[in-house]
Order: C-alpha cells, then sequence, then structure tokens
C-alpha cells in the first residue's frame, strides 16, 4: 500500500448527529420536516444533491447552504471516533503517507484538525470547496494522490470512507475501496457500491491491516 486516504465526517470524525441537526434547523425554516431515518438514507456528500432531494425549490438552495453554514456546531464540538487518532498515528509510525478527502468547508474542516491535534498526521486535505468536483467524482481523490507525490495513478492507495459515494469515489480512481459500516451504509450496500472490504470503524481497519503485514 502506497497511500491511505480518508474521508473526514463520520469516518474520523463523530460528527453526523450534528450535521443532521443543523440540517434538520434549515429544512424547517422552510416549513420541511426531516426526520433522521430520512436524512440518513438521503445523505450524499453533495449537498445541493442533498437538498434537492429533501425538496427544497432550486432558487432557495444556495440560501440553505449559507444557513447550514451558520447553524452548524461541529467545528467547535466534535469529537473524533473511537480510537481514530491513534490509528493515525500507528499508520504514521509505520511510514504510510496519509490524507483526507471530504466534502466539508476547508475553514471547518480545518478547525476541526487543528482542534485535536491531527495537521501533522495529516498533511494534504482535499475539501468540498476547493475544487467544482464533489464525491463520487474521482477528481477530489486523485488531486490528493498527486498531492501525496505520487503521481496520477491510484494503484495501491486506500480510500477509507463510510458513505456509498465514498465507495464509488474511489471505485472510480481506482483505489481500494475500505467501506466503514455505518447508518448510511452497512456492510452489504457498501460492498454493492464498490468497496473491496468492509469494517466497523477506522481503528478495527488499521489493527487489521498492520496486522496482516506482519
Amino acid at each position: 500500500m502506497r497511500a491511505i486516504v480518508f474521508d473526514w465526517d463520520g469516518t474520523l470524525a463523530d460528527t453526523l448527529h450534528l450535521m443532521y441537526a443543523a440540517t434538520e434547523e434549515v429544512v424547517a425554516g422552510f416549513g420541511l420536516r426531516l426526520t433522521w431515518g430520512e436524512y440518513c438514507r438521503l445523505w450524499t456528500p453533495d449537498w445541493r444533491e442533498l437538498y434537492r432531494s429533501m425538496g427544497l425549490p432550486a432558487e432557495i438552495i444556495e440560501e440553505a447552504g449559507r444557513r447550514w453554514w451558520a447553524a452548524y456546531r461541529g467545528r467547535d464540538e466534535a469529537g473524533l471516533l473511537p480510537g481514530a487518532a491513534e490509528a493515525l498515528e500507528k499508520l504514521h509510525a509505520a511510514g504510510y503517507p496519509l490524507a483526507v478527502v471530504t466534502a466539508g468547508h476547508r475553514d471547518n474542516v480545518g478547525a476541526q484538525l487543528r482542534r485535536h491535534g491531527l495537521e501533522r498526521l495529516l498533511p494534504v486535505r482535499v475539501h468540498g470547496d476547493d475544487m467544482p468536483e464533489a464525491k463520487p467524482h474521482p477528481a477530489p481523490l486523485l488531486r490528493a494522490i498527486r498531492e501525496l507525490g505520487l503521481g496520477s495513478d491510484a494503484t495501491g492507495t486506500a480510500y477509507v470512507g463510510d458513505a456509498l459515494d465514498d465507495m464509488r469515489m474511489a471505485r472510480a480512481a481506482g483505489a481500494h475501496a475500505v467501506g466503514i459500516d455505518s447508518v448510511l451504509g452497512d456492510a452489504a450496500a457498501l460492498r454493492a457500491a464498490g468497496a473491496a472490504e468492509t469494517t466497523t470503524s477506522v481503528a478495527a481497519w488499521v489493527d487489521r491491516f498492520l496486522a496482516a503485514r506482519v
């Protein structure tokens, strides 16, 4: 394995409940109701597509996005998922280049990374506002691989994420897709979307991955 790239929200950071709370508040302001189950079923890293799927008219989607960023509290409150930081430390100590490809915006994810002291472990970061293409398009992942100094070929790299579009992006880029079983997709759904393997957490996968090298 030449490098390992991670999703952020729901994979390393425990943010999904905070993202839902902000989304619920926003759509309620437009007279709509959104349950947790509906949110998990509709969720996609492309926030504009998410709002379209909820029935918001096209002319108010940009305003919905602005309201979401104002309502979202994850920048200051979100914790890391259990064992995530320790798993990154293990991979770093083993010599693997690491990166993040996330739909989250740079200022938001950057604040979380700094708060948790992970900037040095994840030096390459591609955010949702860095380029026009969004997951499941392969371009964000291929950009991270180039910035890691590995050229334009994703062979021998892994992408670890919890959403179906994470798996689709990894597969489209030619990377090894590792699915984290979550409320956004169980193991069967992740495999159907392109996962080569699935696991219950980043910590569990890293322990399994490193053990297999011995």
